[in-house]
């Protein structure tokens, strides 16, 4: 995925691809529920993947954690403007560590490149 200000083309889903399925999928269409998708999201990439420490809320994993308002939730990234984030994101936490607080970037990464 390109940067911000990157001149080379950056899909839509680079910013929406969770949101929109909380927020269409989910809340809108009513074609998946709430557990099933963040599950699809997290436990199921990070099973499949064979990340252990990762993808479930549980003690002695990692704490990756999104804090979401599922009435709010929503995508807004475009072909247009593809660069937009998604509303209704409160908090992200990354290894812990606040990367969104109060829907705004903190400045911190908190995560690293995971290598099998």
């Amino acid at each position: 995925s390109a940067t911000k200000d990157s001149k080379l083309f950056t899909h839509p889903r680079s910013y929406g691809t969770f949101p929109r399925v909380l927020g269409h999928f989910v809340r809108e269409q009513g074609i998946l529920s709430l557990e099933t998708a963040i599950y699809k999201m997290t436990g199921l990439p990070a099973t499949r993947l064979g990340l252990k420490d990762r993808g479930f809320i549980k003690p002695g994993m990692f704490a990756d954690l999104t804090i979401f308002d599922p009435a709010q939730v929503a995508d807004k990234a475009d072909f247009i403007n593809p660069h937009q984030y998604a509303t209704g994101i409160n908090h992200v936490l990354v290894n812990g560590q606040a990367v969104v607080t109060d829907g705004r970037l903190t400045g911190q990464t908190g995560g690293r490149v995971l290598r099998k």
